[in-house]
């Protein structure tokens, strides 16, 4: 298995060799964040095409075709045009949240992004306490929407700002639930030490039906919190227009828009990464010679494999279901999710203290 370590070592011994400690830390940082961005917006890209050619298929449609071939450029043309879009000021609005707003989700979202590990070595961010840094890099997104539904000073966003509050809060208890569970499984908090551990059979396969249960509750709980049907309340085009950024425009419009899709890409790779084993490749005891052929392929490939998957899945279910009433997205969270994650969760504890894992 390739290690990206030995590629970022070189890097930074080279630049500590030329410039002065200080700066060499600075260059440093800059490329890092030139590499987050340019990844999170080349992986955005992809996801809108995603989805648009996924819902196509789902309605019997084409979508996308005729901005170059197969449609690929038709996201860079939506791009240029959201780029050159008049951003009209709101009149009673509270400028300065309204304009802080977008930003917030943005910076929630490539935070979260950056803790992601796509190949061994090949991660910005990783302390020993990666989970909860994860949940707590997340959370902070719902201020950014509730305060572009607020400081909107309209009825319909605030209503939305309002329902997405109500329920990414609420199913942040059962995301953190599920991946207790797989915390106590590993040992560890950090994502590295999570990844390597399952380098000898993925958690979803190692925690038996315990660490089922908890993907299933992480998956239904994830789409909740990217706000997508069958949990769209926040944005009910048939209620609220367009929910809490009815009012934005141009590109902060957009902030929002590429922060839904890239957080449905950190849903995905996040349970990629804790149950399917990340970039480690696909583990069976005793087939020696069909493991060897496994850890040829890329970490990456492996990584990017198995979250694009999750990713067509909960698409599949966006495109399948119906809207929920909000009564009913709050029922299944606290009658249903919550104590079942609670009874999972000791379940798991018993098997690791008992041993009753593979």
């Amino acid at each position: 298995m390739f290690d990206f370590t030995n590629i970022t070592t070189t890097i930074d011994s080279y630049l500590q060799s030329v410039l002065p400690h200080s700066l060499a830390t600075l260059v440093e940082c800059a490329l890092i964040a030139l590499c987050v961005i340019v990844a999170y917006l080349v992986f955005a890209i992809i996801m809108i095409y995603m989805e648009r050619k996924v819902c196509a298929a789902f309605q019997c449609r084409l979508g996308p075709t005729r901005v170059g071939k197969w449609g690929l450029l038709q996201v860079f043309a939506d791009v240029f045009k959201m780029l050159i879009k008049e951003i009209i000021e709101i009149k009673n609005s509270d400028k300065a949240l309204y304009n802080l707003a977008p930003f917030l989700v943005i910076m929630s979202s490539m935070i979260t992004f950056s803790c992601l590990p796509f190949d061994k070595g090949l991660q910005v961010l990783d302390f020993n306490i990666g989970v909860f840094f994860i949940m707590a890099a997340s959370s902070f997104g719902i201020l950014g929407i509730l305060l572009g539904g607020w400081s909107s000073n309209n009825k319909f966003s605030m209503i939305g700002a309002m329902r997405s509050g109500g329920q990414m809060i609420s199913y942040e208890l059962s995301m953190g639930l599920s991946l207790l569970a797989l915390v106590v499984l590993s040992g560890s908090m950090q994502i590295s030490d999570i990844v390597e551990t399952q380098t000898q059979g993925w958690f979803i396969f190692r925690g038996h039906i315990p660490a089922f249960i908890a993907f299933i509750i992480y998956l239904i709980a994830g789409n909740a919190e990217t706000n997508r049907a069958p949990f769209d309340l926040p944005e009910a085009e048939s209620e609220l227009t367009s929910g809490f950024h009815t009012e934005y425009s141009g590109m902060g419009f957009g902030f929002f828009y590429v922060a839904e899709f890239m957080n449905l890409f950190i849903i995905a790779g996040i349970a990629s990464t804790i149950f399917l084993g990340g970039w480690a490749p696909l583990y069976i005891p005793g087939l020696d010679r069909f493991n060897e052929v496994m850890a040829y392929i890329p970490g990456f490939v492996w990584f990017l494999g198995k979250t694009f998957f999750i990713i067509w899945l909960l698409m599949w279910i966006r495109w399948t279901f119906p809207r929920l009433r909000i009564d009913q997205v709050l029922v299944l969270e606290w009658k249903y999710l919550v104590p079942i994650g609670l009874l999972n969760l000791l379940i798991m504890t018993i098997c690791v203290v008992m041993g009753w894992t593979f």
